[in-house]
């Protein structure tokens, strides 16, 4: 189990006093604070290692390529890829859902192909495939979910047919928190010979993932949700489908050969990593999965699990006066819990908490057609990680029972003058 005291120490962020108060951070969905290991590796490298990787033979290069290329390894372990040279770094989830969907899209899809994608998506993995859709004529479907926040696998069957090309989606919702049944998902795709491009932007910081256990084609995740640094993210193929993408940026490192004629493309990934990249931020992303790696992800997972039936416990204090999104059994989501306090706006309470010292994400999180889908413009999001406790969940019901006792000066006049010494 885990050790959330201990862990704690390794943050100095969260000695931080907000407004007077400790800091409570609510908002990991977003990103992830960063251990000092993590930032210490990054520190390290640039005063000992710093050059650029695979272009000089003098010391300083060699040891950074080392650094950069065993980087790969451990993300690869870590997700228990084949190989790893199936491990792509890249900025981000964003960035990754966009390779594939240029990469390979422009490829191989014809006009009249079917793309399949999900009411609860992000925007990044929704809208680059919108955008292919329209360059190569082919028609986007959307698969719909309950009314209490799981996939519609009904709808999904439905969806899905001999035209279909391509299935995109989340792991686990950024918004209801929602953990979709990938294999599932993938057995219908694969009846029809459709790839499976999975969003991992909320499901791989938080619980363990076997990308062959899984049976997905590819899989995009964010380092920076996952205790890395910001600027950091890995898509992961299958071989045999990373060799079906035409690379999408080209430059330098993505080439064997250039003539005025010709060009002969890098071996994998590096055709896919054009110029020089992010190799301090891709040293300290090995670092942070090495961290979860020691932790454990089935630990991760089921710590969050307690941190969430604990706050659901908790919120029944608040009665009607707080509305709950996604689905209520702590099995079947993440640690993300999206809500609405009755007659407040949702950036009203997420500023009168701040007062507080508490950080939570306000907004439609990127997620604008599932918070239509659901009847809303937006929701308070509190979402939690390793080094999150129960007394910071007391904390926030504490003080969202002062912001409801507040609710009527709250509405009329500013948060700051309402909150301010409570």
């Amino acid at each position: 189990m885990i050790n959330v005291e201990e862990i704690r120490k390794d943050f100095p962020i969260l000695q931080r006093r907000i407004r007077g108060r400790r800091l409570v951070y609510f908002d990991n969905a977003a990103t992830t604070q960063k251990p000092i290991q993590v930032i210490n590796a990054i520190v390290e490298y640039y005063s000992k290692h710093n050059a650029n990787v695979h272009r000089g033979l003098h010391t300083l290069s060699q040891e950074a390529s080392e650094m950069y290329e065993e980087a790969h390894e451990v993300i690869a372990k870590f997700i228990n890829a084949y190989s790893w040279d199936e491990v792509i770094f890249c900025f981000n989830t964003t960035d990754a859902m966009n390779i594939v969907a240029y990469a390979w899209g422009f490829k191989n899809l014809r006009e009249g192909d079917e793309i399949v994608l999900t009411v609860m998506d992000h925007h990044s993995t929704m809208l680059p495939w919108r955008n292919v859709a329209k360059f190569k004529k082919a028609v986007i479907k959307y698969v719909d979910i309950t009314d209490d926040g799981y996939l519609n696998y009904e709808d999904l069957a439905q969806k899905i047919t001999e035209k279909t090309k391509v299935v995109v989606f989340p792991i686990m919702s950024n918004v209801v928190g929602t953990i979709n049944d990938a294999k599932k998902i993938v057995k219908l795709a694969h009846e029809v010979d459709a790839i499976v491009v999975a969003d991992g932007a909320q499901s791989v910081p938080h619980m363990p993932t076997d990308v062959r256990d899984m049976g997905i084609d590819f899989l995009g995740f964010s380092g920076h949700k996952m205790l890395g640094p910001t600027g950091t993210g890995v898509l992961w193929g299958r071989r045999d489908r990373l060799e079906e993408m035409m690379p999408f940026k080209v430059g330098g490192d993505t080439i064997k050969d250039v003539t005025l004629e010709d060009v002969i493309w890098h071996d994998l990934p590096w055709r896919f990593e054009a110029g020089t990249p992010n190799i301090a931020g891709g040293i300290g992303l090995a670092e942070a999965a090495k961290y979860l790696m020691r932790i454990g992800m089935d630990n991760v997972r089921q710590h969050e699990k307690e941190l969430v039936e604990y706050t659901f416990k908790r919120f029944e204090e608040l009665g009607e006066d707080i509305t709950i999104y996604g689905p209520r059994n702590p099995e079947d989501r993440g640690g993300v819990i999206s809500f609405n306090i009755k007659d407040l706006h949702h950036h009203t309470v997420g500023r009168a908490l701040d007062l507080f010292g508490i950080a939570v994400r306000t907004g439609m999180h990127c997620a604008h057609p599932l918070h239509y889908r659901l009847g809303i413009k937006g929701t308070v999001r509190a979402s939690y990680y390793i080094y999150n406790t129960r007394e910071e969940i007391d904390y926030l019901i504490e003080a969202l029972k002062q912001i409801i006792m507040l609710r009527e000066a709250l509405k009329h006049q500013p948060v700051e003058e309402v909150c301010t010494g409570t």
